[in-house]
């Protein structure tokens, strides 16, 4: 079993939140010091640096979310002096003011760090080529994989998203062992990939695909991997949090997150109290570690769970669980609650279409009306009506029966779907808000 630092990955439980509780008092410390925003918010909440005596004293501290790094726009969270911050990362804003997110050459090592430990952790080494097929520039993902890889002592291909057949050919021609994308862009590539007759078991070296940025499935994952034979490693990280940061193991069996660099909460998303530790819940983060734009109970919208058992790979960090969706993606329809996560699991299970899809979600009169659009499997693909309503009737009654809910499905045309080279945008909600 290959450890990146076997002492910090090997620590026990104990230990570890020891580490973290004096990790959080100094945390708590310099922000109530240096910012504004957080001695004002800790003083309306009557808490104080001193009240921190455990790390059950941390339900003490308020929350923060998305439109707090909004509405301190550009740079007002930013707590470092200006000559110690040497990178931004800026976040699209595509539903308001981005999130701009500073490092200093500490947030930028750790980050580094934890994503070397990670890689090492399936795997990877100075041996490896691992290609980089992350957006570069101001979104965090390519150049988080970059500095990980780099760290790592590995070779690294800074492909960028786009030029897909110039992607497969440096996927052969540099032998490239392991790619860091999203899981529909790694789908994309192996459709273009069989359309140049390149067979990635038999043509490449490839071994490993880094895969994260949006939800995906397990059902995704032996799809990729019977397909491809490769192994498909799931990657979690956010740009608030510094951007991709942690990944599985060999074990495949979730996530783990370096309890020396973060702390990581589970709560029930309505009440904002702590659920027991295997339970489903919203995740709350803080950034133990971060200098430039501390991060302190981050409601980061995901929805999923913890464990602190011990990973079979010898590894005692807490694991997170496969992400089951997000607060702000769930769809309600009919005053039932719907994740596109759970769309493409039932969808995996039917051989007849394939993992691309679209959910559309319409006012039908006083109701909501979702449909399904799903490409068949090119092998499934026919002109027969009867084949085609069979088809159709075993993908709606597999969907009614997990989301509890009727939902229309529309066969479409292998191909005819968007592909997508960054972040999947799966759901296109059209109902009239009155």
């Amino acid at each position: 079993m290959q450890f990146w630092n076997k002492t910090i990955e090997t620590m026990p439980r104990k230990e570890i939140e020891q580490l973290q509780l004096r990790l959080l008092k100094e945390l708590v410390t310099r922000i109530y010091e240096k910012s504004h925003y957080y001695h004002t918010l800790m003083k309306e909440v009557g808490v104080h640096p001193s009240d921190i005596i455990s790390l059950e004293d941390i339900v003490k501290l308020p929350t923060m979310n998305k439109t707090d790094l909004r509405d301190n726009y550009p740079d007002r969270l930013i707590i470092a002096d200006p000559e110690d911050i040497i990178r931004y990362h800026v976040s699209s804003g595509t539903t308001g003011k981005p999130t701009v997110v500073g490092y200093t050459k500490n947030d930028i090592e750790n980050w580094s760090e934890s994503l070397a430990r990670s890689f090492t952790s399936f795997g990877l080494g100075k041996r490896d080529v691992i290609q980089v097929s992350n957006g570069y520039g101001l979104f965090s993902g390519g150049l988080g994989m970059h500095y990980g890889a780099e760290k790592l002592g590995a070779a690294v291909v800074p492909a960028s998203t786009g030029g897909t057949k110039r992607q497969i050919e440096l996927i052969k021609d540099l032998k490239v062992t392991s790619i860091a994308c999203t899981p529909s862009y790694l789908l994309h590539m192996a459709e273009v990939a069989e359309s140049m007759g390149v067979d990635f078991r038999n043509d490449t070296r490839l071994g490993s695909a880094i895969l994260g940025a949006e939800p995906w499935s397990e059902n995704t994952r032996r799809h990729i991997e019977d397909w491809m034979g490769i192994k498909a490693q799931n990657c979690y990280g956010a740009s608030e949090l510094s951007g991709p940061l942690f990944t599985e193991c060999n074990e495949q069996d979730g996530v783990h997150v370096w309890g020396d660099l973060c702390l990581v909460e589970v709560i029930d998303p309505k009440t904002g109290e702590h659920v027991g530790e295997g339970e489903r819940g919203e995740l709350v983060f803080t950034m133990l570690r971060r200098e430039a734009l501390p991060i302190i109970r981050y409601r980061i919208g995901d929805i999923s769970e913890i464990t602190w058992e011990r990973c079979a790979c010898g590894r005692t960090h807490p694991r997170l669980q496969r992400v089951a969706g997000r607060v702000d993606d769930m769809i309600i329809i009919r005053g039932i609650n719907v994740f596109p996560s759970q769309v493409e699991h039932v969808l995996g299970e039917i051989e007849e279409v394939t993992q691309h899809y679209m959910i559309l979600v319409d006012s039908d009169g006083a109701l909501d009306k979702m449909t399904v659009q799903v490409e068949l499997d090119p092998e499934a693909f026919t002109d027969n009506i009867l084949t085609l309503r069979a088809i159709r009737s075993k993908v709606a009654g597999a969907l009614k029966d997990t989301l509890n809910v009727r939902v229309d499905v529309e066969l479409m045309e292998p191909g005819s779907l968007p592909r997508f080279e960054e972040k999947a945008k799966r759901v296109l909600d059209r109902r009239v808000r009155m």
